[in-house]
């Protein structure tokens, strides 16, 4: 039975001379890998539209635990503003690859709607750093890391606060603090606010790169020391971060 499904493709595969293998992130069944008979061909009216990061309504004949059929797509945003720019393309890659592993430790349908919500954020022209970091402390608690940003890690107190500590795994007081690297308070404060803000809800940001500098790299720190990943996304990101600084 033809299935009209909400996704985003992240990864695809070639199979033979004219066909696709597609990983689809579906809202309604997660991960799936999808078989795109004949769509290289020149032929195919689906040739252009089943490119990574291709984000629209998929039609498709679901099969659960096995590669589904695709019939058809129609596109629901062709992050037009992100396609323009490089460096939105590489955060775009990377959120999803981020994404799908973080899926993938959680399984939760939550994930889906986070990524997407960001993707079109980007799109609309806000900071994608800024965007970025917000979902990379959203993702923590579903990797089963998450931050406590109302205490002192080693002694619980919530006053005395002076820094926050990514190999340390999270604020540290002035009695806990030995010569850890001190950060600004306001860059606590915007941390607190990106861990609860509604993504849906952001409707415009500024925020000093001295601020976002100092979040980004506690949180860098952070996933190194306690979620294991590595992301080749991430490695590039950052090198063209550089070049653009």
């Amino acid at each position: 039975m033809l299935e009209k499904v909400t996704g985003l493709i992240v990864h695809t595969t070639n199979y033979g001379e004219t066909s696709l293998v597609i990983q689809l992130f579906t809202k309604e069944h997660g991960l799936i890998g999808v078989m795109g008979k004949g769509v290289k061909s020149l032929k195919s009216r689906l040739r252009s539209f089943v490119m990574p990061f291709t984000y629209g309504y998929f039609y498709i004949y679901y099969k659960e635990g096995k590669l589904s059929i695709l019939k058809d797509v129609d596109i629901i945003n062709p992050f037009s503003l992100i396609h323009q720019d490089i460096t939105f393309i590489a955060y775009l890659n990377y959120i999803s690859e981020l994404s799908v592993q973080v899926y993938k430790e959680s399984e939760s349908e939550a994930i889906f709607s986070m990524m997407i919500t960001a993707i079109l954020k980007i799109n609309e022209g806000l900071d994608p750093a800024v965007i970025t970091n917000i979902l990379e402390i959203k993702y923590l608690p579903f990797l089963g890391v998450g931050i406590n940003l109302d205490e002192c890690v080693s002694c619980g107190s919530k006053t005395g606060i002076v820094t926050i500590d990514g190999d340390k795994g999270g604020l540290l007081c002035k009695n806990c603090y030995r010569n850890e690297k001190l950060v600004k308070p306001k860059t606590i404060k915007l941390l607190r606010m990106y861990y609860y803000v509604d993504l849906k809800s952001i409707s415009q940001l500024d925020i000093k790169k001295e601020f976002t500098d100092e979040i980004n790299q506690f949180l860098m720190s952070y996933y190194n020391r306690y979620t294991g990943m590595y992301l080749q996304s991430k490695d590039f990101l950052k090198k063209m971060n550089q070049l653009n600084n």
